[in-house]
């Protein structure tokens, strides 16, 4: 007879609690130190995620400030010549982004006055703002209590509260999306999101993830599978 997986469960409220403790913990003594979050500005929170996809954060750092002295506003974007927005952009490399962040400072300017939306709804009907962009707006921009899932984010939830199956999956991803939402905590999303961020990025890594000095081994269901 064919075995059936049981049902994706959420974490419970206790495993949740301990989660956000530990690891607001963690980024209040390791959480690196970037320009974008010093700042609760949509336009500079949405030009730096739009640069950090598929980019790695030293390679954004030098551009960010860049962009932001020759395009300090939506206003200012929505101005400039698309051949000139592009080659700005250079080095980053895929550029359909460049193209896609002009385009959200237009419909922004001749829409909204120059303004990002916060509901959700609205922020994912411009072209090149997806749920996760739309999420990060909307807790560093807005610090509205809202789930944020990129590669980093989705690895750390999947090997602490699953452990096991595809976590490429359209169904795994749609829990994680779910597991996600549950963590979000009513005070401190901003750095809470900012946290997982970080912990993927330095911790809980791809290759060789770093479990031995790793504050949720203990309840990690992936480090604890593997024994």
């Amino acid at each position: 007879m064919k075995k059936t997986r049981a049902p994706l469960a959420m974490p419970p409220p206790p495993d949740r609690r301990r989660f956000r403790q530990r690891l607001l913990a963690w980024y209040k003594r390791h959480g690196r130190d970037l320009p974008w979050r010093k700042t609760d500005d949509p336009y500079h929170i949405l030009v730096s995620e739009i640069m950090l996809q598929q980019t790695q954060v030293d390679r954004v750092l030098p551009k960010y400030e860049e962009w932001l002295v020759k395009y300090p506003s939506f206003e200012a974007l929505a101005s400039a010549p698309e051949q000139e927005v592009s080659k700005t952009w250079y080095p980053l490399g895929y550029n359909i982004r460049p193209q896609r962040l002009h385009s959200i400072a237009r419909e922004a300017v001749a829409k909204y006055g120059g303004q990002l939306p916060a509901d959700e709804e609205t922020l994912r009907s411009f072209k090149g703002i997806g749920a996760y962009t739309a999420g990060a707006i909307r807790s560093f921009a807005f610090r509205e209590r809202a789930a944020i899932l990129d590669t980093n984010v989705a690895r750390v939830l999947f090997r602490v509260f699953v452990g096991q199956g595809d976590p490429k999956s359209h169904a795994m991803k749609q829990h994680l999306w779910k597991v996600s939402a549950t963590l979000v905590p009513n005070r401190h999303v901003f750095d809470f999101n900012q946290a997982l961020m970080d912990f993927g990025a330095m911790v809980c890594v791809a290759r060789n993830p770093r479990c031995l000095i790793c504050p949720m081994a203990k309840s990690c269901r992936a480090f604890n599978n593997a024994d």
